[in-house]
């Protein structure tokens, strides 16, 4: 679709490259920032460019941050001996939506997959067992999508952590085998992670 504004159809085409916003959705957008007060999108246009240049990993857990460590790994009423390990920022903000769990987080930035390409060496692995090294981790929860790279990913952890005194275990399978968990609901998945099991690799 072109429209009689090239600042538009730029704006538009811009709105179109985020995740889930077509043609038309962006052109709502559009229309909305155009009728709106100018001082909105001024802000709106701030805060994005300040997000991308001020945004950081938590080199802890590698979560978002607006530090060098985020609020979780900062918060010293979390259990420091109960770790969960997911995939990506979407599951630990999902998991975090239940309120069940109150131990820390680690990221692994994805999961084995051969076929993408995608080894144990692109992934926050080695910061995973520095940390169970060094906080003295009695428990890690694998709370991975319930995926063949899901149970690849946690077989390949749980062999590296084999003759150590730790527990591993996987969340319960209420969440459906091939489903991605930043869809299940939240109860599900807080029941999930409490009726969390042995992990037997």
């Amino acid at each position: 679709m072109q429209h009689s504004s090239l600042l538009v159809q730029e704006t538009v085409n811009n709105f179109t490259e985020l995740p889930g916003i077509g043609p038309k959705s962006a052109l709502r957008l559009v229309l909305y920032l155009l009728k709106s007060d100018p001082e909105y999108a001024k802000k709106l246009g701030s805060s994005i460019i300040e997000l991308r240049d001020k945004i950081k990993s938590c080199k802890i857990c590698h979560n978002i941050s607006d530090d060098e460590v985020c609020s979780i790994c900062n918060d010293s009423r979390r259990e420091e001996h109960v770790l969960c390990v997911v995939e990506n920022l979407r599951d630990l903000m999902a998991i975090e939506d239940t309120r069940q769990f109150r131990g820390r987080y680690h990221i692994l930035g994805g999961v084995i997959s051969p076929i993408e390409g995608v080894g144990p060496e692109e992934l926050h692995i080695d910061s995973l067992l520095e940390r169970i090294e060094r906080n003295g981790v009695q428990e890690i929860i694998m709370a991975i999508s319930p995926t063949i790279d899901g149970d690849t990913t946690i077989f390949y952890i749980s062999k590296l952590l084999e003759g150590k005194e730790i527990t591993i275990s996987t969340i319960a399978r209420g969440v459906s085998f091939g489903g991605a968990l930043e869809y299940t609901d939240e109860i599900t998945l807080g029941r999930s992670i409490i009726s969390r099991i042995p992990y037997n690799s």
